[in-house]
């Protein structure tokens, strides 16, 4: 049995999941893997949480190399161990030590298996699409790739936005709405679900333009095939607007046009075998269950 490399993510606020990351460390050093964390969550396990930690190397950055990658936390977290991988193309398990969680659906009881599975094989991979943002005016100033999101948003308490939404060229419409969320089918169990988009599945290769709070009882989501070329120029009475990328958000002025497509990568989530993305949903949605019973 070769000797794998994991690289290990978490969020620095849930003490709770102490015992969690112990079993996860002992599994992985009776397998005789060879561990990296993340420098941040290094220190909160051994400093704030007192955990043993094994002989480890430190993540630093984003320069790393792993077979696998292990997100503790929620999907929050696994957005940013994701943001951290890139183009790497490194498969990620998301351990959740949250709430919902659909990217981080394996539980803290199912990781014997889980590590397991990985060592024998048994598991698959889902290649999810990612959105590139660009420009037309410099540069985002932050990582413009997201996985779930990329959100066009009023700033503050102030009036509603007006955003023109051309498609491959074409015009489409002008959204009058407190902002315009471009998503992915991995987002649509996201930030676009709460504000009445629909749920796609994973590997459909669709993009949704979800409104947010439109002035218009007309206005209803879309769907797009996903090598679609979406251009976005918005107009606000206080000339300033927000753009956030999976929850990461930059302040924007007025005249710039944002283009959003198809990022040249995927990201590669780690599934086990009894996973489907129907399951799940009826899992973390519960659908057709009966509360009276």
């Amino acid at each position: 049995m070769r000797k794998l490399r994991f690289a290990l993510f978490g969020n620095v606020f849930q003490a709770k999941k102490s015992a969690s990351v112990q079993k996860l460390l002992c599994l992985l050093d009776e397998q005789q893997a060879e561990i990296l964390i993340d420098e941040p969550f290094h220190h909160y396990l051994q400093n704030e949480l007192q955990i043993q930690i094994p002989a480890v190397r430190m993540i630093r950055g984003d320069d790393f190399a792993a077979d696998y990658v292990i997100s503790m936390g929620g999907d929050g977290t696994f957005l940013e161990a994701a943001r951290r991988v890139g183009d790497k193309q490194i498969p990620i398990l998301g351990v959740n030590m949250g709430r919902l969680g659909f990217l981080a659906d394996i539980t803290p009881e199912e990781l014997p298996v889980a590590i397991h599975q990985i060592y024998t094989g048994d598991v698959h991979v889902e290649e999810r699409s990612v959105l590139q943002l660009e420009y037309d005016k410099g540069q985002p100033e932050g990582y413009p790739f997201a996985l779930n999101e990329v959100a066009v948003l009023k700033r503050d308490m102030s009036s509603m936005i007006s955003i023109r939404v051309s498609i491959n060229g074409e015009y489409l419409t002008t959204y009058q709405a407190d902002g315009l969320i471009i998503n992915t089918p991995t987002g649509s169990t996201g930030y676009a679900l709460s504000v009445g988009g629909p749920i796609m599945q994973p590997g459909s290769h669709t993009l949704g333009i979800v409104p947010v709070a439109p002035h218009s009882l007309t206005v209803r989501p879309v769907m797009l095939t996903d090598d679609s070329v979406i251009t976005l120029s918005v107009s606000a009475r206080t000339h300033r607007f927000l753009v956030a990328l999976d929850g990461r958000s930059e302040k924007c002025t007025e005249g710039i046009q944002l283009t959003i497509r198809r990022a040249p990568y995927q990201v590669k989530i780690l599934k086990r075998p009894d996973q489907s993305f129907f399951r799940t949903l009826r899992m973390k949605l519960m659908w057709g269950t009966d509360v009276r019973e």
